[in-house]
């Protein structure tokens, strides 16, 4: 296993597929009535957050204390931070009180990269500015997984802000990497610079796109990362690129809708689809938790 977890692309299939089926284990402990293991029992977990988050932060504490770890939670604000104080003589602050993994959420891409070069414990991306967030892409394989039985030869449309989107790359990584076909679709202005590099297929049409699709995951537009006009009003891009009931009709019977939250409904989803039968949503927030606890399990020494 891998000694830190920080882009999509540090997994090969094995490793990625191991993470899965240690998920699913862990997944059954759902069931039970006492919810916890004793696998990392005194190790110490530091949740270090320098941005603003619900789901990820929560579910990150849940999967550590469901494994009897310490956790930590570190917030930006009310820190020393707000003082000034770097990056770095934070990460050296940790490392003198025995953190064992840091979990960095930071507005920074490659924030937690540098933070690995610092300390000796173990480092779990939860989202580096525009860059990547790789649990978040295992949750979603894993949900992909659960509700359609298979990874390969899957055709998954990711729509919308991809610029901003570090959820979007690392899912291009992952489910290339898992043998999944991916379409990405949205407005010129909202795809990167050198995104032909990508393992994927781009297109501005989202109808054509949806009869072929197995899975249609939708991006939140992240207006607070944009500092201009990306496109000419909310109304144009939601009759563009929104999911609707008209739109969710031409996708195949078996067809799923995914979110990574939070979601702005009305906008690039309407409410209609997002509490239909076909969204795995809810599943995806509950099914974060267990590939959390996969992940660090498995990083803290952990067998499969």
């Amino acid at each position: 296993m891998i000694r830190h977890l920080l882009s999509a692309a540090d997994l090969d299939a094995g490793t990625a597929t191991m993470v899965l089926d240690t998920a699913a284990e862990m997944a059954a402990l759902a069931d039970r009535e006492v919810k916890k293991l004793p696998t990392l029992r005194g190790r110490t977990v530091v949740n270090l957050f320098y941005e603003d988050s619900t789901r990820t932060r929560i579910s990150f504490e849940a999967a550590a204390k469901r494994l009897s770890a310490d956790v930590i939670n570190f917030s930006a604000k009310g820190s020393s931070v707000s003082k000034g104080e770097s990056l770095k003589d934070t990460a050296l602050t940790l490392q003198a009180m025995g953190a064992d993994a840091v979990v960095i959420r930071h507005s920074a891409s490659g924030a937690p990269h540098r933070l690995a070069n610092w300390i000796d414990g173990t480092v779990v991306n939860a989202g580096d500015g525009t860059h990547e967030h790789p649990t978040q892409a295992l949750l979603d394989a894993y949900t992909m997984r659960s509700r359609l039985g298979r990874l390969a030869g899957l055709n998954v449309a990711i729509v919308g802000d991809v610029l901003h989107s570090r959820v979007a790359r690392s899912n291009v990584l992952l489910l290339h990497t898992l043998g999944a076909k991916v379409t990405l679709i949205a407005p010129p202005t909202l795809l990167p610079v050198g995104v032909d590099a990508w393992p994927a297929e781009t297109s501005y049409h989202l109808d054509s796109v949806l009869p072929d699709a197995d899975v249609v995951m939708m991006l939140r537009v992240q207006r607070e990362r944009m500092d201009q006009a990306y496109f000419p009003s909310a109304r144009e891009y939601s009759r563009r690129y929104g999911l609707d009931v008209a739109r969710m009709r031409r996708l195949p019977e078996h067809a799923i809708v995914m979110h990574p939250g939070p979601m702005n409904r009305g906008m690039e989803i309407t409410p209609e689809v997002a509490d239909s039968p076909r969204s795995t949503i809810v599943e995806q927030v509950a099914n974060g938790v267990s590939v959390r606890m996969a992940v660090l399990y498995l990083l803290l020494g952990g067998k499969a």
